[in-house]
């Protein structure tokens, strides 16, 4: 079993993955390209997925599958000790446990990326000219573009694989401010009105 397997079994296992998500990636034939898109579908996951996903990569058989995860350990809190006696309970601070931390980073992180379900929404307001909108807006090039239209027939779906398409190259740039910024440009056809909700809690 390859080193990718094995991590993709574990998360189908522990269900940060679903069914279609573990099947969509075991039919990648390369490795790198699997990593990628078991990283991609946890981020666009709610926090307990993700903070599920950091707990597996910390066990001990991810640890010895793969060795240069050993950083993450690192991440352990160090207890706080107490200096004195005479320090009152007034000025302790609360004890803050890992997953606390963990999870308040992957809030903020989670805060800015741009889920699936809002791209599927904005994709039900781009018209016909999302392949304009696509090269004009997405910085897409044709090849992609028409790759996009010959994998899916409805023309929502191929409008949600364009955005994907997109929030995947960006990464940790593709949040939803920034995607409502790039879309609401100028001759893209697209009403900002319809897509405000992008807006909402950034």
């Amino acid at each position: 079993m390859g080193d990718t397997e094995f991590l993709l079994q574990h998360c189908h296992a522990q269900g940060i993955l679903s069914n279609n998500e573990y099947n969509n990636i075991k039919d990648i034939n390369m490795r790198s390209k699997q990593v990628r898109d078991i990283l991609d579908y946890v981020i666009h996951k709610d926090n307990k997925h993700a903070l599920s996903f950091l707990k597996l990569l910390k066990t001990q058989d991810m640890q010895e599958t793969f060795p240069k995860l050993q950083f993450l350990q690192k991440m352990q809190l160090n207890k706080r000790k107490t200096p004195n006696n005479t320090e009152t309970t007034a000025k302790r601070r609360p004890e803050v446990s890992e997953n606390d931390v963990l999870q308040e980073q992957l809030s903020i992180t989670k805060s800015r990326m741009v889920s699936e379900k809002e791209m599927m929404k904005v994709a039900g307001y781009i018209g016909n000219s999302w392949r304009q909108v696509g090269i004009m807006a997405l910085g897409m090039n044709t090849t992609t573009l028409q790759q996009i239209e010959e994998d899916n027939k409805l023309h929502q779906e191929r409008v949600f694989a364009m955005l994907r398409k997109w929030s995947i190259r960006e990464r940790g740039k593709a949040t939803a401010d920034r995607l409502y910024s790039l879309l609401t440009q100028e001759d893209s056809g697209v009403d900002p009105r319809n897509i405000n909700f992008l807006m909402e809690n950034n």
